[in-house]
């Protein structure tokens, strides 16, 4: 078994995959690499593999080992001629939380900008992987999918939501931007609800999720043993039949009467305007018209939001409606560099400081007003952090020729 620092070695030797070198490694704690690999286990039954995320303490929090261990993982699974599809779950009451961005905090605090790109470059290569994947993939929502933990679910071909399941992109809520390849999935929804979901962070059910297709299955989380047990006596790589198990053990789902799943209209009528402003005096005249609890709720969360967040993630969902899975994570990296390294990076510290470290919940936002953030500052936050900065390097003509 390989230790940390020869796993990290090989990591930088490998050009396909990385262009930099690195003062310190995001993984470079005082663990064995037996602690670092049980981050991810593994289950094999028949013709078929589980990666099982598994640090229930953190919300099975996403680390760079985390997101290499899984490349590797499906990569060799890819290849092996026995296995026929993958599947992912999380362990405890999470499927995974999202990336572990306290420690992208800390990292950011010490002076480890190499650190942070490694992070991301790491983690949307595997999700690059994963939305080329060859084989079924089914990953298993039981529980708190927010973030990150939907860029390493969703670009798979089915995920089954249950009654456990919250969902969210809350990004903006710590003043940063809605990425893991949410621009490009939140941009693909019904309506205007990817930019609703993207500006405030609110949460989906399962159901909801199922309801406006960002699952494809839905089970009570009671079910989840049979359905596994069921999926893990196949002895197939045909996706058709992976989907009639799934079917078979799916359950009718309903969104509640009040949600957001019932407010397509609505969600037309005020989030599709140009701008922010916009979107906000909309939900106003709605909120003074109607009195409803919902509008009011809406407003509250995108009043307490980074201001310069919000408009970085409107124009990316947007931009992210014409675009394909790889241009948006490539564009995304330069999104996550400029907010957690580059001259933005002040509101991310903010926001997990109010919201995760002293959680007074009182973030100070730089801009503090919507009006006081220029086109200029949307502009350089879509930009590279300096004309010789690397951008993401996936593999796309290797993954599109087969």
């Amino acid at each position: 078994m390989h230790n940390a620092n020869g796993l990290l070695a090989r990591i930088v030797r490998d050009k396909q995959l990385w262009r930099f070198g690195y003062r310190r490694s995001f993984c470079s704690l005082k663990v064995t690499s037996d602690d670092l690999d049980n981050q991810v286990l593994v289950e094999g039954s028949g013709c078929s593999r589980t990666a099982i995320l598994n640090r229930p303490p953190a919300l099975n929090a996403l680390t760079t080992h985390m997101g290499f261990r899984l490349h590797k993982l499906y990569k060799n699974w890819e290849e092996d001629p026995n296995i026929g599809f993958v599947m992912m779950k999380g362990s405890g009451r999470a499927f995974c939380a999202g990336g572990d961005i306290v420690s992208i905090y800390h990292l950011r605090k010490r002076g480890s900008p190499d650190a942070i790109r490694e992070f991301f470059w790491t983690l949307y290569n595997f999700i690059y992987f994963l939305g080329t994947y060859l084989k079924p993939h089914v990953a298993i929502l039981n529980g708190v999918t927010m973030g990150g933990g939907a860029g390493v679910s969703i670009p798979g071909t089915f995920r089954v939501a249950t009654d456990r399941t919250i969902f969210a992109t809350p990004e903006t809520v710590i003043g940063f931007h809605p990425d893991a390849g949410a621009s490009f999935n939140l941009s693909h929804l019904p309506g205007r609800l990817g930019e609703y979901l993207g500006l405030t962070g609110l949460k989906l059910s399962g159901a909801e999720m199922l309801a406006c297709g960002l699952a494809t299955h839905y089970i009570s989380s009671a079910e989840v043993p049979v359905l596994e047990a069921q999926l893990k006596k196949l002895l197939t790589d045909d996706p058709s039949v992976v989907e009639t198990t799934l079917e078979r053990c799916a359950e009718a789902a309903h969104p509640e009467k009040t949600g957001v799943i019932r407010r397509i209209e609505l969600l037309e009528k005020c989030f599709s305007h140009d701008t922010v402003e916009e979107i906000i005096d909309s939900l106003e005249v709605e909120a003074g018209r109607t009195k409803d609890t919902w509008c009011t709720t809406t407003l509250r969360r995108l009043k307490e939001t980074s201001p310069l967040s919000l408009k970085v993630a409107l124009r990316s969902v947007r931009e992210g409606r014409f675009q394909t899975l790889d241009q948006c994570l490539i564009r995304e990296y330069r999104m996550s560099l400029q907010g957690t390294v580059g001259n933005f990076s002040g509101n991310f510290c903010e926001g997990v400081r109010a919201r995760l470290i002293d959680k007074d919940e009182a973030p100070k936002w730089d801009p503090p007003t919507l009006e006081k953030v220029s086109e200029d500052m949307v502009d350089n936050y879509f930009s590279p952090l300096t004309p010789s900065e690397p951008d993401l390097d996936l593999p796309i003509k290797l993954r599109e020729s087969i």
